[in-house]
């Protein structure tokens, strides 16, 4: 009869009598019990809680909700804000404010307040959000409060078991390596011990308006008052807790108000009307678009959970869709080029190539990044940075991060000021598409339960590449092998590029996929006066580079 092993029995005695949280205590003591009655599923499940800690990487902890070392709860968020706090100790901060926000996910105002105790009893002082808010507020709070770091409690557009730990620094950017390994060194180190032997304090100011109120003061003056504002516009926070500061940034901006979609203006950690809370997903922006065309609108802009990432829909070629997060990037960043915007513009290599292009047209600096914000808000002299994942950074002096709500302002101005011109956001990407060449992106991500296949997959990518794609010759970079000369760290990504065509290979950061980023492009004047027509090639394209690359990587489309 299958049993625990000895060792495993006793890890999970000592996680029952040291976790604080009644629901995940009962659980996994009711999983203890039929494991130890021979219960295969409960032995097999206590198993998975206890593969061994959750990695803290560039994106902090991020898992499902759970019992156990390889979950986020109680006791392991309390081991991480143990840890970080011990980090920042060792690099010279015996004192100073620690910013704490959290989204409206379940059980993340708990972690947000074990997160400020114990930074309390490590002698610093906890700023704690009196209330859900989204991740450029607490990314915003560094600044304005002249914190030495910020914790932020989200998980941001996975799915409704999830919860994260995403930790900043004092200069507002996210941690990238070997910070991440110096901290999980600290985490593993305090976990030797019982969480109720690590110090907490009192000195803890919970925040509210004030900060709320600076940061859309901030974010309206991305809107001139000269701006017009004749525009009827859609907005979904997607369950998430985007509206209150979207509603207040209405106010200060003088907007008109927007048209919410009812049913995903209010928190829910559920998430009840989307399979997964993300923009990107197909069908999560059904309901915006549907009331959007109800309410003859020009535009509909949605939040993600945590509002890091803004997404917007229109009119194109015709009909109302979704446009691409390089569509977004590249409408923001020749808008800022064309108003004469000096500095960097950015964008990680999983990104269109466009944005860099448009760039040197414009006698302006480009720079391309590894995937990531942790990357491109690094960026010196940044003015505009995005990725493809519907990330922007509008604002990088005062958010370097992604920010849904700033990049709202932005493309709510843009949409406003093209409305008065009496041009479409479809129209404008034509003129844009005329003047430097044709892009077409798209993905091919496949969701695996066994994160081995995704490392056969690369392993076999880089073995044996294609030769050519699209029956052209491409050049391979492996931007994880510490002799190729990327001028990039190393990540375990693959690139390929051909005359007209980008792809870039590697597993998520974040959740069991592995990702094939797709484009191809035609140089400007060679589209002809039939821009469908070469649309409809390109898209045709696409779909060969797809499949092309799916048997590559020896995964199913």
């Amino acid at each position: 009869m299958p049993t625990l092993s000895a060792q495993r029995r006793a890890e999970v005695d000592s996680w029952i009598a040291q976790d604080p949280d009644r629901a995940t205590h009962d659980q996994l003591t009711s999983l203890r019990d039929r494991a130890l009655s021979g219960d295969p599923a409960a032995i097999a499940e206590i198993e998975a809680e206890f593969a061994g800690p959750l990695a803290f990487g560039t994106a902090g902890l991020r898992a499902a909700l759970g019992p156990g070392p390889a979950r986020m709860n109680r006791v392991v968020v309390q081991r991480a804000a143990a840890g970080f706090a011990a980090w920042l100790h060792a690099h010279g901060h015996d004192s100073g404010s620690v910013m704490i926000g959290f989204d409206a996910r379940h059980n993340s105002d708990v972690f947000a307040r074990d997160t400020a105790a114990i930074m309390a009893g490590a002698g610093f002082h906890a700023l704690l959000a009196a209330s859900p808010i989204p991740t450029p507020v607490t990314a915003f709070g560094i600044g304005h409060f002249g914190a030495i770091a910020a914790v932020m409690v989200t998980a941001s557009h996975n799915p409704p078991a999830d919860n994260g730990y995403k930790v900043y620094l004092g200069d507002g950017s996210q941690i990238i390596p070997p910070t991440d390994t110096e901290i999980s060194a600290e985490i593993a180190r305090v976990s030797a011990a019982p969480v109720d032997r690590i110090p907490r304090g009192d000195d803890i100011e919970l925040v509210g308006d004030s900060l709320i109120d600076a940061y859309v003061a901030r974010a309206a003056s991305l809107i001139p008052d000269r701006t017009a504002r004749q525009l009827r516009w859609v907005y979904t926070a997607m369950h998430g807790v985007g509206t209150k500061v979207v509603q207040r940034l209405v106010r200060a901006a003088h907007l008109p108000a927007m048209i919410g979609v009812p049913e995903q203006l209010e928190p829910d950690p559920d998430f009840p009307t989307v399979p997964f809370p993300n923009p990107e997903e197909p069908g999560a922006l059904d309901l915006a678009i549907a009331l959007a065309r109800r309410k003859d609108a020009d535009l509909v802009i949605a939040s993600d959970p945590d509002a890091d990432r803004c997404a917007v829909a229109a009119v194109v070629d015709g009909s109302w869709r979704m446009l691409t997060g390089d569509e977004l990037g590249i409408l923001i960043g020749a808008e800022l080029l064309r108003r004469g915007v000096t500095g960097v513009y950015a964008n990680s290599v999983v990104s269109s190539t466009c944005l860099s292009r448009m760039a040197a047209a414009a006698g302006q600096p480009h720079a391309t990044t590894l995937t990531g914000f942790k990357w491109i808000g690094r960026v010196p002299g940044m003015v505009f940075g995005y990725e493809e994942a519907i990330g922007y950074c509008c604002d990088p002096s005062h958010v370097p991060d992604k920010d849904g709500i700033t990049a709202l302002a932005v493309i709510w101005r843009i949409a406003a000021e093209l409305r008065e011109e009496g041009i479409t956001i479809g129209e404008r990407l034509d003129e844009i598409w005329r003047d430097f060449g044709l892009y077409r992106t798209s993905q091919l991500a496949v969701r695996v339960t066994d994160r081995g296949l995704i490392t056969a997959a690369m392993d076999r990518l880089r073995v044996s590449p294609p030769q050519t794609l699209l029956g052209e010759p491409v050049v391979v970079r492996d931007l994880d092998d510490p002799q190729a000369e990327t001028g990039l760290p190393r990540q375990n990504a693959i690139e390929l590029t051909g005359e007209r065509l980008h792809v870039v290979a590697r597993p998520s950061g974040t959740e069991p996929k592995l990702k094939c980023y797709l484009e191809v492009h035609l140089d400007a004047g060679t589209t002809g006066a039939d821009l469908p027509g070469a649309k409809q090639r390109l898209d045709a394209d696409l779909a060969s580079l797809r499949a092309q690359m799916a048997t590559s990587l020896g995964l199913g489309a």
